[in-house]
């Protein structure tokens, strides 16, 4: 395995960042990280990167121990932080010859890997970094991070920030990367680039919730989910249907309600409730869950799996 996190803890004086956290990532995997602020992700890609010291567990990369053997680590991986990190008073080809001298290798000798992300910025080949936009900053980020041909690339939200064009252009580029058989770990805060994943870990206070397929998001033991929606606006519907006997949770979804029921039984009888709100423009459908969904779904349950009630939405 390219990647094995074994019960990783890390606290910050009183604030818990990760707690027991274990996962694992497949050889040529582009695999996601995606949770809110504060969940952790910045401090466990940290870890990987062999910055920070667990407090406990283990973690590896390529069968190396990110502290014991931090330096044969650092040799294999590429990391791009969730900060601009590189000389702002370089230009963008003095950086890149910089980080290619430091991993001793050369711009020409990988130029075939950084091609695709380079010629986007080769135009400004001369320009310091501290002048370039956002999403060029990223693009020149990306190229030092793999001027030396990792083995895994650590990605801690490399989007945020930038624009729409250069969020899908990026995500383009890492397709590419993926092809050229280099492991990928990135987070990020978006749902719409998670789904671009192979799996997907979410992440919440520090704790690993699980971890999902966005190809395959209907599982054995998936939530039965249905959609309520209505011209007249669902937000008076939103207790109304909290209240009914079958439902697990439910939460607002742009301007519709999703929600989930108990039990296969609670299907009819639920519907059966919706008609009778008396309204002609109701529409109650079933839907596959989406990443979004799974993740609400793991928010709302406890740490024993049981669900809590009025916590979702």
């Amino acid at each position: 395995m390219p990647l094995i996190i074994n019960h990783i803890s890390k606290s910050f004086q009183e604030t818990r960042a990760l707690d027991r956290v274990s996962l694992t990532v497949q050889d040529g995997e582009l695999f996601g990280l995606i949770g809110p602020d504060g969940a952790g992700k910045s401090t466990l890609f940290r870890i990987m990167a062999s910055l920070l010291v667990p407090d406990e567990g283990t973690c590896t990369m390529q069968g190396h121990d990110v502290v014991k053997d931090y330096r044969e680590v650092r040799k294999i991986i590429g990391y791009m932080p969730g900060r601009f990190s590189l000389y702002m008073d370089l230009s963008v080809e003095e950086n890149l010859a910089f980080y290619a001298r430091v991993f001793g290798t050369t711009v020409s000798e990988n130029y075939e890997l950084i091609r695709e992300v380079y010629e986007q910025i080769a135009p400004f080949r001369k320009r310091l970094a501290r002048k370039l936009s956002g999403g060029m900053k990223q693009k020149l980020a990306l190229s030092c991070a793999l001027i030396h041909r990792p083995r895994i690339l650590l990605l801690d939200e490399p989007t945020t920030g930038v624009d729409a064009v250069s969020r899908v252009e990026f995500w383009e580029m890492l397709k590419n990367i993926k092809q050229q058989g280099i492991t990928i770990v990135v987070s990020t805060p978006y749902m719409d680039e998670a789904e671009k994943c192979d799996r997907v870990a979410l992440f919440q206070k520090g704790k690993l919730l699980g971890i999902t397929d966005p190809a395959n998001p209907v599982e054995e033991g998936s939530p039965l989910l249905f959609s309520l929606g209505s011209s007249r606006g669902v937000y008076p519907y939103l207790e109304k249907i909290r209240q009914t006997e079958g439902c697990r949770y439910a939460w607002l979804f742009g301007d519709r309600i999703h929600v989930t029921l108990r039990s296969e039984e609670d299907v009819e009888r639920t519907g059966s409730i919706v008609q009778t709100w008396e309204d002609p423009t109701l529409t109650w459908i079933p839907i596959v869950p989406s990443i979004e969904d799974r993740f609400m779904g793991w928010m709302a349950q406890d740490s024993n799996g049981n669900f809590k009630q009025g916590e979702a939405g």
